[in-house]
């Protein structure tokens, strides 16, 4: 099993800054993957980042590029999600995930946290 908590949702302006992290507890060397998600109401959960154990391979949903990074430490049990140029559209609930594969799809990946709100104000 592995535990998922994410932190550092928030309210922000239009144009703003927040860093999303997610801390890996558990068995966390049975991950080769980690991913950032969002959901809005009504909506089906988004990918929006992903990034390989190592840390040397990333991939980011066409909305982000350019302004989110994902990145992982060097413990590799804590990623990150560094959100730049903030826009309203952003606004949703982010969550982590962990998984066996390096995937942009939500259903290959096995463990999940429980979310964090960001809200972009215009």
């Amino acid at each position: 099993q592995v535990q998922l908590v994410e932190s550092g949702g928030g309210l922000v302006q239009a144009g703003g800054s927040l860093r999303l992290s997610c801390a890996a507890s558990g068995r966390t060397f049975s991950s080769a993957a980690m991913g950032w998600f969002r959901q809005t109401p009504g909506k089906e959960r988004e990918f929006v980042a992903r990034i390989n154990r190592s840390g040397g391979a990333t991939d980011y949903a066409d909305s982000v590029t350019g302004r989110f990074t994902i990145s992982i430490d060097n413990t590799k049990t804590t990623v990150y999600l560094q959100m730049n140029s903030l826009k309203p559209e952003d606004t949703a609930v982010y969550y982590c995930a962990a998984g066996r594969i390096f995937s942009a799809s939500a259903p290959a990946f096995t463990y999940w946290g429980k979310g964090t709100q960001v809200t972009v104000s215009s």
